[in-house]
């Protein structure tokens, strides 16, 4: 079965996010990339400034793998906050339900609270402090 693995810009704090997020989740970083290392972003392509920005990192979260960059002004890449998508984590029950959001909640907004849903689950909105939408929720009938 094909997996979801969301890709994340960020607008030159991509290592403090995943540093966050894998705070949160834990587990090592598979990949970890800077533009300075990368083969024709040393000489010139890329400013001396922006050569130890993250061109690519991969951290493992159950079988998905979260992803993300560091969109350079000096490439032209210009971001909005992170409000066109949201990521969806289903937990394996209401206690690590109520883990993962109130960590990922921390310095950030709560759009929806935990709570039981019409659909029979536990859920939950917010945005992290990164201005990540998430979506946190634990499904009653599985087991």
């Amino acid at each position: 079965m094909a997996s979801i693995n969301p890709y994340l810009n960020f607008p030159g704090n991509t290592e403090e996010a995943f540093n966050f997020y894998k705070s949160v989740f834990g587990g090592e970083f598979i990949t970890l990339q800077r533009f300075g290392k990368m083969p024709g972003c040393d000489g010139g392509e890329v400013s001396a400034a922006d050569q130890e920005k993250i061109m690519h990192i991969a951290l493992p979260i159950g079988g998905n793998v979260l992803m993300g960059t560091d969109a350079l002004e000096s490439m032209g890449q210009q971001l909005a906050d992170g409000n066109n998508f949201s990521i969806s984590v289903n937990a394996d029950s209401e206690a690590e339900a109520d883990k993962l959001f109130a960590a990922l909640s921390a310095g950030g907004s709560i759009q929806m609270p935990l709570e039981k849903a019409f659909w029979g689950a536990y859920f939950g909105a917010l945005k992290d402090k990164f201005g990540i939408q998430w979506m946190i929720n634990y499904d009653y009938g599985q087991k």
